[in-house]
């Protein structure tokens, strides 16, 4: 699969056509001190996806958030568009930004896919899913409070539970272990497919090729 780059930053007329609109959300915290931690990781996913649409993030009008937009398919082929969307509110207020950007775009809640870390999924592994709990991760009931609702995909990137006796919340705000580093690269290019696999080929050809 390729991304195409079609423009960033300039607003609902740029994407004007019928094509429905997909909105990509990696949950995270705004900043450099929180870039290498693995509650960020969304923020890495959405980060790949906007390198491979050869685009930088830039602030939406509504400055609340750094969007990039694009088509998703092979180059000369009509494709699914994409808004990649990085708020800049903590995780725990993500909920309003992409409400935000959902209502600006038009994009209901089943077009849109949050990309976030998981507790209860072993680091290097992931699962996509549609709907379910929030499993106590404050970015995910932050949009669904928003929302209204928790039916929205979501890419659910494994790092494991703390070792020990470590506070989930320590751990979670805290950078990838060295080991972990080198690992890394692969399971965030992986998390990237599976958005593109969800988008273009749906969710249940994406379950079966990625969920570990």
């Amino acid at each position: 699969m390729t991304l195409r780059h079609l423009f960033h930053g300039k607003g609902r007329d740029s994407m004007a056509d019928s094509t429905p609109v997909w909105l990509v959300v990696g949950l995270g915290n705004p900043g450099p001190s929180y870039a290498g931690h693995r509650h960020n990781v969304g923020h890495l996913v959405v980060d790949e996806l906007a390198q491979r649409l050869g685009s930088p993030f830039r602030a939406h009008k509504s400055g609340r958030a750094d969007v990039v937009e694009g088509r998703l398919g092979a180059p000369g082929t009509p494709g699914p568009r994409v808004v990649l969307m990085k708020s800049r509110s903590y995780m725990n207020e993500s909920g309003g930004p992409v409400k935000q950007l959902a209502s600006f775009y038009k994009v209901p809640p089943e077009r849109i896919v949050a990309v976030h870390d998981e507790l209860d999924i072993p680091f290097d592994t992931m699962r996509v899913k549609v709907g379910g709990g929030d499993n106590g991760h404050n970015g995910l009931r932050s949009m669904r409070s928003a929302l209204g609702t928790g039916d929205f995909a979501r890419v659910r990137v494994g790092i494991g539970r703390p070792p020990g006796r470590q506070d989930v919340a320590d751990f979670v705000l805290s950078d990838y272990s060295s080991a972990e580093r080198k690992i890394l690269p692969f399971q965030v290019d992986r998390a990237a497919d599976a958005v593109e696999s969800l988008v273009t080929e749906g969710l249940e050809r994406t379950q079966q090729n990625f969920n570990s």
